[in-house]
């Protein structure tokens, strides 16, 4: 049974995959219903949380199973939902109930307070066999946004660092250099897809005037909401960002004291302005910022830079997730390093971050690591 159950929890996990950077403030959560014959386990009906949330898994793979729920086995990589929103529908824990199906295999209970092992509860008091705990780990992994949001008020944060052999993310003065290879490009765009919202400082934003959107075939609508750190409000209403902000959402996030008049000429444009107290050294204070992201519904951040923000989050704590990918071609001119001396302690630390995995991504080689609990 335990094999049988991680395997089909793995097919759950794939597709909850699926909806990673699409289904905010929701978790992305996948969902397969498995019914035994005589030929062997058969699945009936899968499902994931859909664009903007709704529906859940659970009532799709549901939905596609039908009849053959009844007495089936329902795969869930989250505890099933047993509240009802201000936007309304049927919790999953009815749609399960009512489905047929004889027992519930889940990953995880969900974190979030008004869950909280209540849906497990009240599947097992309509007599449903509940088994939870597979593939916890993994699964938590996956939908660290939903519970760092639901636990913390914060989305996680991915830290994507590229650099070159020498160490360097920019030219001299801060020049725009090509440092990732077309393969790790792309893969960057991908990684871009996958997150709710992508994060750069004001400094990287004014050195590349960067798109900051999804620019692979097919996937261009799921470019995610674009937040630049700017404590006093510099972004050019002529940037390619403000350019666009009608097309794909553009939230700048400005310490509290920051002038109003660059504001109103943004806000005209369609950018969303939002501030925050300062911190000592009077920039928008990056806790305060990530809290305010998790308000919105934001539960993942893939944050591109630069150094100095990446320094930042990493010494604060903040940055769940480094990613550091190195290119094997030389600067071979002093630049802009890509590691400042605080984010390198950082990422040396072995009671702050580990490394997690290394892989390559055409000729670049790539370092995960993750933030010690």
């Amino acid at each position: 049974m335990k094999g049988a159950d991680e395997r089909f929890m793995r097919h759950a996990l794939a597709l909850g995959r699926r909806g990673a950077g699409s289904t905010w403030p929701n978790p992305s959560v996948g969902a397969v219903v498995v019914r035994e014959t005589a030929d062997g386990p058969l699945v009936v009906g899968t499902g994931w949380t859909q664009a903007g949330g709704r529906p859940h898994a659970e009532p799709v793979a549901l939905e596609e199973a039908g009849l053959a729920a009844v007495g089936a086995t329902l795969y869930v990589t989250l505890e099933p939902c047993s509240h009802r929103t201000v936007r309304g529908g049927t919790p999953c824990v009815e749609h399960t109930i009512l489905s047929g199906v004889a027992r519930v295999v889940s990953a995880m209970d969900d974190p979030n307070p008004r869950i909280a092992g209540l849906g497990h509860a009240l599947l097992r008091s309509a007599g449903v066999k509940v088994t939870a705990g597979v593939l916890a780990a993994e699964v938590a992994r996956d939908l660290r946004g939903h519970i760092m949001r639901v636990t913390k008020g914060r989305p996680a944060v991915t830290l994507k660092i590229a650099r070159t052999a020498d160490g360097y993310a920019g030219g001299p003065g801060g020049r725009r250099i090509a440092v990732s290879c077309p393969e790790a490009g792309r893969w960057v765009h991908l990684e871009r897809a996958r997150h709710d919202a992508i994060m750069l400082g004001i400094g990287s934003i004014l050195a590349d005037d960067p798109l900051l959107t999804v620019r692979l075939p097919g996937l261009e609508h799921l470019s995610p909401v674009r937040v630049v750190l700017d404590s006093r409000l510099q972004l050019d209403p002529g940037s390619q960002l403000v350019r666009t902000a009608r097309q794909v959402p553009v939230w700048v996030i400005a310490a509290e004291d920051a002038p109003v008049a660059p504001e109103a000429a943004l806000v005209k444009a369609g950018v969303e302005v939002m501030r925050v107290p300062a911190d000592a050294a009077g920039r928008a204070d990056l806790s305060e910022a990530l809290h305010l992201l998790g308000a919105r519904g934001i539960t993942r951040v893939y944050a591109e830079g630069g150094p100095a923000v990446g320094e930042a989050l990493a010494m604060q704590g903040l940055a769940d997730e480094i990613v550091l990918s190195v290119s094997p071609v030389a600067l071979g001119e002093p630049g802009v390093p890509a590691i400042r001396p605080g984010l390198s302690a950082a990422i040396g630390d072995g009671l702050r971050y580990r490394l997690a995995e290394t892989f390559a991504v055409g000729h670049d080689r790539f370092e995960r690591y993750e933030r010690v609990p």
